[in-house]
């Protein structure tokens, strides 16, 4: 499907991520898995290998339980190793990929054979807390390749990169012509206006009343907090500014996290405020 993805970008982007999401909101509900409760699904599209090979996929992580249907509890999920089954998983995305696709005009560009294969999902957990901001914040805003992992650019006009293969682990390079680089680079430009980050069932615009009740109904983690830095002495600061570097045991309801009532403001350093003077710049 990717000389179809490569014609219709926009188009098959959008149904990539809408059959993710509604193969994994449909199978949750399954009274085996998750039942009658709604997770919360962020997904973000890639289109890239790690040697920068074309290859349109997307990552989506999941809450290990739900929102019931009442609002009244927090259903997690029934099986403690899984939060739904991958080989089920696979055959919904297929047949919800396979009916937006008719719905767009498309399914018949795409060649028989796409249809009578296997389709693949990978299922893992993603961790919790801290291990889960580290997943999103490698991969929310992720680009094709990163400066890092350029090694060589040659008089003759060849660039050398390297990347770890999926498979082995191995550290491997690739040299491309500048033209070709360019070439693989740019096929990661997403079409103008394009979403590459969407949120679906309890995260979605439409369900902030029961966001809000699915984070009363989950106790905060209470983990031990970091004493707070010294702020730097050598900070230049005005009066009014000067009074955040002081906090009194009678502001402290202040500095705590208004959500979860454990977090604690950490002033680092304060940012002078710009000069509201105009003027012709010299």
């Amino acid at each position: 499907m990717r000389p179809l993805a490569r014609a219709h970008p926009k188009v098959l982007y959008r149904i990539l991520m809408q059959a993710a999401a509604a193969a994994i909101l449909k199978l949750a509900r399954d009274p085996r898995y998750l039942g009658a409760a709604t997770p919360g699904l962020l997904a973000v599209l890639h289109t890239w290998t790690r040697a920068m090979l074309y290859h349109p996929h997307v990552h989506l992580l999941v809450t290990s339980g739900g929102i019931s249907d009442d609002g009244a509890a927090w259903l997690k999920a029934k099986h403690r190793r899984f939060l739904l089954p991958e080989r089920p998983l696979s055959t919904i995305f297929r047949g919800k990929f396979r009916h937006r696709l008719k719905k767009a005009g498309l399914y018949a560009l795409v060649p028989k054979t796409a249809w009578e294969k296997s389709w693949v999902v990978d299922c893992k957990p993603a961790g919790r807390g801290e291990k889960v901001l580290d997943y999103l914040g490698r991969y929310l805003f992720r680009i094709a390749i990163t400066n890092s992992r350029l090694d060589q650019l040659s008089d003759d006009g060849t660039v050398r990169f390297h990347y770890r293969d999926n498979q082995t682990g191995d550290l491997k390079t690739t040299t491309l012509s500048a033209e070709q680089f360019i070439g693989r680079f740019l096929a990661h430009v997403l079409p103008e206006r394009f979403t590459k980050v969407r949120y679906s069932g309890l995260f979605s615009s439409c369900n902030r009343h029961r966001l809000e009740i699915a984070r009363r109904l989950l106790p905060p983690s209470r983990t031990p907090t970091a004493e707070a830095p010294q702020p730097p002495s050598a900070v230049d600061t005005t009066a009014s500014d000067a009074r955040l570097l002081t906090v009194s045991d009678t502001d402290a309801d202040r500095v705590h996290c208004p959500r979860c009532k454990v977090g604690r403001l950490v002033l680092i350093e304060v940012i002078p405020r710009p000069s509201r003077a105009r003027g012709k710049p010299p």
